[in-house]
């Protein structure tokens, strides 16, 4: 019973349990730790290893692997260094809980005194350094590794691709000995970040295994690149479309100022059933108000809000703009008024919009608002505040 209380989280309920328990096999102890653990309650999780009359491996990891994914990682030092018989699994939390968070000094030295590796501690060493653009170190590891499974050769195509040296990850790509959808698709992302849309295609449809991520990934390329016409080719004719191919496709007819359509599709994917997210928010929204739309966009503004979407700044800074546009600057007041938390494009479209509509005074003291709330004004603000000075 203690094991399913804490299988669905009731821990409260698992505790008395436990508590009451009048013997304890180190099996109850490790239950309620790995509960407290895996639900980010680490003091508790620690607490209960304090107490523990007989520990075993699982009951140090589990401790462990807490500090690591909770990013406590001090800790999660001084608890490895406490003692020395720490099995693979545990070299590995530790290594991949300072290379997540780009510590690679820290982790390269925990790698350095294994006394064993697998895949995953190269792995985890290679990945690291791709991810903070040291391609040098990255290769010397790649070339070091006795294995080099999907994932190692994919994390080089991917570690090139980010720091924008394609025709390198292409080297890598084509010699892979085996490939799968995250490996062309880290590729096809390559050329399309490149702008290569024609080789982008190619390889597209060589794809053996396409997922709606590829698809995604050429439809945004097109729209980028101006290709709105090919782009709904390849939206239409998808085998399964999420939220992210619709705001693609938006975004691409309002990039390319095809307002009518972008909202025409905004309407489609209502009518498909389709969840928005932020980004279709703000795409319809931006196109309402370049085309100065605003009973459509008091419209969009309902959805939003249904969607619980309102309140965050990012479809809160686009409402600003939309309503600004369109002239309601009361409206956008409203709007302002119940983001909660306001980042400085929030500050800079308001100051900028009252700025616009002659509301100089009003913009003045939004400025001086925004430095007491402890936003710090950026080239952007300046710029509007020199405006209305």
């Amino acid at each position: 019973m203690l094991t399913g209380y804490v299988r669905n989280r009731r821990l409260g309920e698992a505790r008395k349990l436990f508590d009451l328990m009048p013997e304890k096999d180190v099996v109850s102890w490790n239950a309620m730790l790995s509960g407290y653990a895996q639900n980010g309650f680490v003091d508790e999780a620690r607490e209960v290893f304090n107490r523990m009359p007989h520990r075993n491996s699982i009951s140090w990891n589990g401790l462990l692997a807490a500090y690591v994914h909770n990013g406590r990682l001090e800790e999660a030092r001084q608890l490895f260094e406490s003692q020395s018989d720490w099995e693979l699994i545990s070299w590995n939390c530790l290594m991949g809980g300072y290379a997540k968070r780009n510590m690679l000094g820290d982790a390269k030295r925990i790698f350095d005194q294994m006394p064993v590796r697998d895949a995953i501690s190269w792995n985890t060493m290679i990945s690291g350094y791709a991810q903070v653009g040291d391609l040098s170190q990255a290769k010397r590891l790649f070339h070091e590794s006795p294995v080099r499974d999907v994932f190692t050769w994919t994390t080089m195509v991917s570690g090139y691709v980010q720091n924008g040296m394609v025709d390198e990850a292409g080297k890598y790509f084509d010699e892979m000995p085996v490939k799968n959808e995250i490996s062309y698709n880290a590729m096809l992302a390559g050329y399309v970040q490149d702008k290569k849309m024609d080789i982008a295609r190619e390889l597209f449809e060589a794809m053996p295994c396409r997922n709606i991520s590829s698809w995604n990934t050429m439809i945004t390329g097109y729209c980028q690149n101006g290709g709105i016409t090919q782009a709904r080719k390849l939206f239409d004719v998808m085998p399964q479309r999420d939220c992210v191919s619709w705001a693609a496709i938006i975004a691409g007819y309002t990039q390319n100022e095809h307002f009518e359509e972008a909202l025409n599709m905004f309407v489609l994917m209502k009518r498909d059933g389709e969840n928005s997210n932020r980004s279709t928010f703000s795409c319809a929204l931006s196109t309402c108000a370049d085309i100065a739309a605003l009973e459509l966009g008091r419209q969009v503004h309902g959805q939003a809000v249904k969607a619980g979407f309102e309140t965050g700044c990012f479809v809160g800074n686009a409402l600003l703009g939309m309503y600004f546009k369109c002239g309601s600057t009361d409206e956008a007041n409203k709007v302002f008024e119940g983001i909660e938390e306001k980042d400085v494009v929030s500050w800079n479209t308001m100051i900028a919009g009252y700025a616009r509509h002659g509301f100089g005074g009003q913009a003045l003291i939004l400025f001086e608002s925004m430095k007491k709330e402890g936003v710090k004004p950026d080239e952007i603000t300046m710029v509007h505040i020199l405006y209305i000075s």
